[in-house]
């Protein structure tokens, strides 16, 4: 069974503590204690003196193995008390500071991120002095998710007034919030007593939040694996076909999919599922002339109007001068037309089309007679 970097972490974690308390432990001992082979554990092994409190010199941990017994080095070193640097302390002390002021933030919490800050204050010494001169500001989205955060501790129901990029409009709902997480960005998940169902929303889309004093009460529903990410397709939804060039082969690293075939040109013909198949208009727009949706046929023709809407805005609306100041006869404000000629056929230089100027002189000085 593939492990995730998750449990992977999890297991070395615990790694750590148990060989801290077995010093020159077996090798298969260790193996047996945590159901992995011993291959498995030489691996994590070999990752472990890469790791530490730092990468100063003495904060990695050193622990090596003669593939029989496990010896650990400096347990006692890694163990002293936490040192913080001077740029450490100031960047710890802006941040809870910052953190400190954030609207809906649990007045319990914040007496204790205070008592904390000023522990840290006394510790840093002059270090401190730094950070009083420095200041963060959070911006909307930091107060959503305290305002969230607190609705989740007291449970009680908030109103949002949403973007939702799906239908490019601001909803009004009430929501009982069930968690907060993060998958690259920040996302609350919830039950919408709008839709009557489990929805997730990403706060940098909150435009408004207010706390309700009505209680949340959001049914029991089993919280989502994420492990592997946000948007997990599944094999009832329906299934598009997107064609890319070699300028649109992000597509592939992007999105979940469940084929990618290369093309001649260096481009990839991409298969993959949308429970929302609209949405992948937008990917259409972006991608420009790096690529098009192939199928559904009316998805593709979808984006193909979104385009020719997108492209309408770009239009002249009067119909007569564009950009470069042509009117509809091509010609611009001088009368020229686009190889330079004015209505007389002659160029800038005067010279009609034989070559010859006013004067009747050609190129090369003569008067083009016989």
């Amino acid at each position: 069974m593939a492990v995730n970097a998750i449990d992977q972490t999890r297991r070395m974690l615990s790694l750590v503590t148990y060989l801290r308390e077995r010093p020159g432990a077996h090798v298969s001992d260790v193996a047996r204690a945590f159901g992995i082979s011993e291959d498995e554990l030489i691996s994590d092994l070999d990752v472990l003196p890469m790791c530490g409190t730092s990468f100063r010199g003495g904060d990695l941990l050193d622990i090596d193995t003669d593939g029989d017994r496990i010896w650990w080095h400096n347990p006692d070193d890694v163990a002293e008390p936490l040192r913080l640097a001077a740029d450490e302390a100031t960047a710890l002390l802006v941040a809870a500071r910052a953190v400190a002021t954030l609207p809906g933030l649990r007045e319990g919490d914040r007496q204790a991120l205070l008592r904390a800050t000023a522990k840290l204050e006394n510790a840093a010494g002059e270090a401190a002095g730094a950070s009083s001169r420095l200041s963060v500001t959070f911006e909307a989205e930091g107060g959503v998710f305290a305002e969230v955060d607190r609705a989740i501790s007291e449970r009680r129901r908030l109103w949002l007034r949403y973007y939702s990029p799906a239908r490019d409009e601001l909803t009004e709902r009430e929501v009982d919030p069930i968690r907060l997480f993060a998958v690259g960005r920040t996302y609350m998940e919830a039950w919408c007593r709008l839709s009557e169902d489990r929805r997730t929303f990403r706060l940098d889309r909150v435009a408004a939040i207010r706390l309700l004093d009505e209680p949340a009460a959001p049914p029991e529903l089993e919280l989502r694996d994420l492990s592997e990410g946000l948007v997990q397709p599944s094999a009832e939804d329906p299934e598009v076909v997107v064609e890319v060039g070699p300028g649109g082969r992000w597509v592939a690293e992007y999105y979940a999919h469940d084929s990618a075939v290369e093309l001649p040109d260096g481009g990839l013909r991409i298969t993959l599922r949308a429970s929302a198949p609209a949405l992948l208009r937008r990917l259409a727009l972006r991608l420009g002339a790096d690529g098009r949706i192939l199928s559904p046929p009316e998805l593709a023709e979808s984006a193909r109007l979104a385009a020719v809407d997108a492209l309408a805005a770009y239009e002249v609306q009067d119909g007569s001068d564009g950009y470069d100041g042509r009117g509809p006869d091509g010609r611009g404000p001088d009368g020229r037309g686009p190889d330079g000629r004015g209505p007389d056929g002659r160029g800038p230089d005067g010279r009609g089309p034989d070559g010859h100027g006013y004067d009747g002189h050609g190129y090369d000085g003569h008067d083009g007679s016989e």
